[in-house]
């Protein structure tokens, strides 16, 4: 029996319509329908999702597979199942190390036109980014002559447009922004990426280019004993507009 016959089978015993199960896995009825009749096959994620929401274990699905590609080894059978326990911070974060190591074999690795930063994988709150210091990285391949020292992945709206939920942005390392900037900052134990604004009474206000979410923005007042750390200067193709303040 195939995997999307043993999809079909387990859906139709629980008593799940397609589209109940697509929606329990984050993707479409009909991309359910292709799975169990084999136009395509799940991704990674979508995949333990779909154990999850099936309250199956990889075994079942690929018992007695006759598609030797669907048939997983007893490693990464091992593998699925201790990436199916983590939350979502953990397959976050296998997933992001995935996506580099498929990008890093694709491209055939460094070469004399490429070099080698550091992409920081700590997931945060909307509008902040993993610590721009530490061990929790991988490696990130850029272009030789990029002025980029390191990366960072992006999570929430308050960027937007300029910065998308799940964007990776490069940066370069400094601590002198001028004023209109995108830095990666440091603000009392937070990691924050904003847009910076200093007046002359040195006060410095940290902008999200998304004005719809100025709740997000940052003010720290000159004297009020805040730390205040810049860790370095988002490269943007265009540099976005001082809003109004």
């Amino acid at each position: 029996m195939r995997f999307g016959d043993r999809m079909r089978a387990r859906r139709e015993e629980l008593g799940l319509k397609q589209s109940e199960l697509g929606k329990m896995m984050g993707v479409t009825g009909s991309a359910v329908g292709n799975y169990e009749t084999g136009v395509s096959y799940p991704k990674a994620d979508v995949l333990l999702r779909a154990f999850r929401a099936l309250d199956c274990d990889a075994n079942y699905l690929f018992q007695d597979s006759l598609e030797l590609r669907d048939a997983p080894s007893p490693e990464l059978a091992e593998l699925l199942e201790t990436i199916r326990s983590l939350d979502e911070h953990g397959l976050r974060t296998v997933r992001l190390v995935a996506e580099e190591e498929a990008l890093r074999m694709t491209s055939g690795g460094v070469s004399e036109q490429t070099r080698v930063i550091p992409l920081y994988l700590t997931p945060a709150a909307a509008g902040y980014v993993s610590p721009a210091y530490g061990d929790d990285y991988v490696d990130h391949i850029v272009p030789a002559a990029s002025p980029a020292d390191f990366a960072v992945r992006i999570s929430g709206d308050s960027m937007e447009p300029y910065i998308r939920d799940g964007d990776l942005v490069l940066v370069k390392r400094q601590t002198d922004l001028r004023p209109g900037d995108v830095g990666i900052f440091y603000v009392d134990g937070d990691m924050k990426c904003k847009q910076y604004f200093a007046d002359r009474m040195g006060n410095v206000y940290l902008l999200s280019l998304n004005r719809a979410r100025q709740d997000a923005d940052t003010a720290v007042l000159a004297g009020s004993g805040v730390t205040l750390l810049c860790y370095g200067k988002v490269i943007l193709e265009q540099q976005p507009p001082l809003p109004k303040l």
